[in-house]
């Protein structure tokens, strides 16, 4: 199946677990994809593995926080592989500390990526999508947006004005054809994920009590959310938007 055939596609934070599962999904799938990380040895890495197994990728430095940096990557793609049909917003960052114990320059940088770096990529692609009728957007936030997470007060404020946003975007763009949707991820198997370990006391409790504490048994994995981002990525969830998809293993569930 090769649902996104020809198709030029963003994913932010590219180079990373999660952004790189998901760009090697997007280019087997036909797509043209522009794996976009602020470490280009990182998105280096993830595009030539996918040119090396016949797909088509290339590389773009883009710091999300930097409008400029932002503007300068997506022009450079547009230039190698035409018009963006679908964005996902990937890239995070994230401090595991009680909020008490942070302060504002911890503040500052949690909010430049985790939600106006996702500003920037919406304000510099969505005019095109709405010009061409079409549009794919995918952000993923985190599970902390829906129930909280002690450690990740900051983290969690960002991801869940990230949902609201995205639910926002797509009813004033659903008349462009543009669908907005997120995904949440539980605890996943990241480097993420083990930079927020690190910081806890004890880490390997830590990741023992998140896996012990999902139904499936397990923590999630790259792919796991690959599967979930390019489904609301394709024409499959074309009347869907506006949604919130945890993908969790059970830890967290709503209806």
């Amino acid at each position: 199946m090769r649902r996104f055939e020809g198709k030029t596609i963003v994913v932010t934070g590219g180079g990373g677990g999660i952004g790189g599962a998901a760009c090697r999904r997007f280019a087997a799938e036909g797509a043209k994809v522009a794996v976009f990380d602020l470490n280009p040895e990182a998105a280096g890495k993830v595009a030539a593995e996918i040119r090396a197994a016949g797909g088509a990728a290339e590389a773009f430095q883009c710091d999300i926080a930097s409008r400029s940096s932002v503007d300068a990557a997506v022009a450079a793609t547009e230039s190698a592989f035409g018009p963006i049909g679908v964005l996902v917003n990937n890239a995070g960052w994230d401090i595991f500390k009680p909020f008490a114990k942070t302060d504002p320059q911890d503040w500052d940088r949690l909010i430049a990526v985790n939600l106006t770096g996702a500003f920037n990529m919406h304000h510099a692609i969505l005019p095109g999508m709405a010009a061409r009728k079409y549009g794919r957007i995918v952000n993923v936030a985190s599970d902390a947006a829906r129930v909280g997470s002690s450690g990740e007060a900051v983290y969690a404020a960002c991801k869940g004005g990230l949902v609201a946003f995205s639910k926002t975007i797509a009813r004033e763009h659903a008349r462009d054809g543009i669908t907005v949707n997120v995904v949440c991820p539980g605890p996943t198997d990241t480097a993420l994920l083990a930079g927020v370990a690190a910081g806890a006391a004890r880490p390997e409790k830590l990741i023992e009590a998140f896996t012990k504490a999902i139904p499936l048994g397990r923590l999630g994995q790259p792919n796991d959310l690959a599967g979930a981002i390019a489904f609301l990525a394709s024409e499959d969830a074309a009347f869907v938007t506006g949604q919130v998809l945890s993908v969790s293993g059970g830890l967290t569930m709503n209806g």
